[in-house]
This record gives structure tokens, sequence and C-alpha cells, in this order.
């Protein structure tokens, strides 16, 4: 029976990295909210409606606690003990996920996220200087998109900058949900390790340091309101969400506007209102969360007319939530000037993303430097025979080669 299910996850159309849903993908589906199966076994209810997506993600009748027996899974989790679990806060419940999350709702509010701007602008340049004085043709993913947003976690957090690659490495592992169970415990284990030996060494300093996990270890863990396997947990969740999506967005974002030259050189003299309104277009067509936000149903209720049981597996599809032509008119075009802040991308209700402020600052900064430091920046290969990451849990390029 379940053979005859779609499968999910959902692929982009060969040679379109812009099209989350193939027009066969969608006639597969019979309703708002349909059963598919999934790679690892199993099904979901698979709930694809603007309004649908924001009812599921704000109610209480769905638990997010991924080790969940029947809970829908991409692939086999990787052995873990219960240590190995504290701290990931998205994926905890009611007042075990508030508790952790408000210790760091300060840290991203828009206010000190402003004050971050000028790091983020030196972070950008100094990407630019290396990528000006490399070779031509340059690879943008590896030499801008990816580094960028790494580094820029990486301050906040107080981790060396010297050790980004270490991070962007493992993460990629992470977020990869074809990865083997070994490697990804490996990846997880050193990550663990390395974060749990810089936070036990700023414990036991006199200074902490001003840094995001300095601020924890003065301000929670010495008062004894944080546990140390909390705050590893909550750093690796920050460190990998921190730059996996906000790179993928600026490859793709740069892609895009690069087939459109009249956006592209608008960015160049866009004020910053025009900049905000162009990134919430990006985020919405792009949605690179593509593979959904999974959820179980804790007990009986109703999405979208469709009766939901008690321990079901349900899906939020971000990507076609943000195509819903019910909210967006022609949602399958790309609209620069189009009213966006409708749009899903970063989630909806208590879990919805913490670091939006600081993705929006840096696609912002990141996207328009680049079109004024290099407006003549053009693709150095045919758009068509770019490789996608398929199997990436975040939707992206695995390169981009430039010219300029």
């Amino acid at each position: 029976m379940l053979d005859r299910l779609p499968l999910f996850p959902f692929r982009s159309p060969a040679g379109d990295p812009f099209t989350p849903v193939g027009a066969e993908q969608l006639r597969a589906l019979d309703g708002p909210v349909t059963r598919v199966r999934l790679p690892a076994g199993g099904w979901t209810w698979l709930v694809t409606r603007h309004e649908d997506v924001k009812q599921m993600l704000r109610s209480d009748a769905f638990s997010a606690d991924m080790y969940r027996p029947g809970f829908p899974l991409l692939r086999p989790l990787p052995p873990q003990s219960p240590e190995g679990r504290r701290g990931g806060f998205i994926r905890m419940d009611g007042p075990a996920h508030l508790r952790l999350r408000r210790m760091l709702t300060a840290e991203f509010m828009i206010k000190n996220v402003r004050r971050l701007e000028p790091l983020i602008t030196r972070t950008v340049d100094d990407a630019l200087d290396r990528l000006a004085a490399g070779p031509r043709p340059a690879d943008l993913v590896a030499e801008y998109a990816l580094p960028v947003p790494s580094l820029v976690i990486c301050h906040l957090l107080g981790v060396p900058h010297a050790d980004h690659d270490f991070f962007q490495r493992h993460s990629r592992i992470l977020t990869d949900r074809a990865a083997a169970p070994a490697p990804l415990r490996d990846a997880i284990t050193a990550l663990r390790v390395y974060l749990g030996t810089l936070i036990e060494t700023k414990r036991t300093s006199g200074r902490p340091g001003d840094d995001l996990l300095g601020r924890l270890v003065s301000d929670r863990v010495r008062t004894g309101e944080l546990e140390i396997g909390e705050l590893i947990g909550m750093a690796l969740l920050l460190l990998v969400a921190g730059h996996e999506t906000t790179a993928n967005m600026i490859g793709l974002s740069v892609l895009l506007l690069l087939q459109r030259p009249e956006q592209w050189q608008r960015l160049r003299t866009a004020r910053e209102a025009g900049l905000d309104a162009l990134v919430d277009e990006l985020l919405r067509y792009l949605t690179v969360v593509r593979t959904g936000i999974p959820r179980q149903a804790v007990r009986d209720t109703t999405v979208g007319g469709r009766r939901i049981a008690a321990g079901d597996p349900v899906t939020a599809l971000l990507s076609l939530a943000n195509r819903d032509p019910a909210v967006f008119d022609h949602p399958g075009d790309f609209d620069p000037y189009r009213d966006a802040r409708q749009h899903l991308a970063f989630g909806h209700g208590v879990h919805q993303c913490i670091g939006q402020p600081l993705a929006r600052a840096e696609l912002r900064i990141a996207l328009s430097r680049l079109a004024h430091r290099l407006p003549g920046l053009r693709l150095a290969t045919d758009p068509a025979s770019l490789r996608t990451r398929d199997t990436a849990i975040v939707h992206g390029l695995a390169e981009l080669p430039v010219t300029w």
C-alpha cells in the first residue's frame, strides 16, 4: 500500500533549482493534506496550503520531538545517548523548549543584530577582497557563500575563526539526509567534543568573553540556570543552523539574480527598504528548507479538513505554502516588487527560526556588497549544468562558477 504513495522529499525538475515541486509530483498529490511515503520507511501527512501550515505550526496538538516513536524521519536516527540530545530546543515542546529559547531571545533581537552589521560588512568585504584577488573563474559557493555566514556565526558564538572549516565540513554531514549513521554519529561527536572543550575553557576562565557562549556561561551556567550539556546542544544547533541555510540562500539568490540583469544592477543602488523587500521575495521564492517541518500529532485534530489521529506523522511543506495562490498572486513568478512578508520560510509559531533577523541582515549585506564590488559578475558555466545538493535537508547549489 505504501509503495503507491508519492515518495517524499520531492526534487526540483532537472536543470531548474528554483522550482521546488515538479508538475508530475504535484499531480500525484490528492489534496492540500495528503499522504506521502518517506525514504527511511513509513509515511507522513503532507500539509501544503499556507493557512493550514500556519494552523499546524502554531498548534500544541503537534510535537517537535523527533525521538517519539512514529515521528516522520528522512533518515534513521544515529545511536545517541540521552546526554547527546540535550539542548537541541527546536526538537522540544512546551516549557522545556521555551526555557532554553528565552535564554537566546535577546541575542537575536533586531536592535542587537543591528550592532552586528558592521562586523557582517567587514566579513563580507574581507571575503570579497580574497575573491577579487584570486583566480577566475571562481566558485562563489566555496569562496563566498559558505565562509561569510560561517565566520559571522563563529564570531557571534565566540568560536575561533580558524576552525570554521572544521564546522563547515561536519555541518555538511549533519544536514545530508543520505549520510550513513556512522559518519553522522562521528560528526555529532566531534562537534560536541570541540564545543564542550571550548565551553569548559570559558567556564574555568576568569573572563569567559564578550560573546554569546561567554555570556551564557557567565549569566546562566554559573548561576545554575543552565547545565553544560544543555549549552553544548544549544551551541551545536546555533552553529549548524546559523550558517547552512544562509549559505545556500546566498548561492541560489546570486544565481537567480544573475539571470535577471536588471535586478542584479538594481542591487547596487537600492535603498535598505527595497533590499529588505527583495530579501523577503527571495526567501519566499527559494524556500531552501524544502524537506519541510516534521511533527507528530499528540491528540486527534483536524488540519485542512483532514482528520489527523493522535500519533500520526505530519510534515508542513513550506515551499508549497510559499507558493499558495490564495496568498500570493502568480506565486510561481519571482517578483522583487511583491510584498512577500507573509512568507513562511522561517517557519511559524513558537518554533519559528530565532535567528531570522541575523539571516536577513547577512543576505541583504552579502548580496548588495557583492553587486557593488563586482558589478560585472556573471556565470562562468551553463546554468543548466549546475549541480544541486539533492540529498541535503537544506536545498542549495554544490558549486557556482563565476567570473567578472
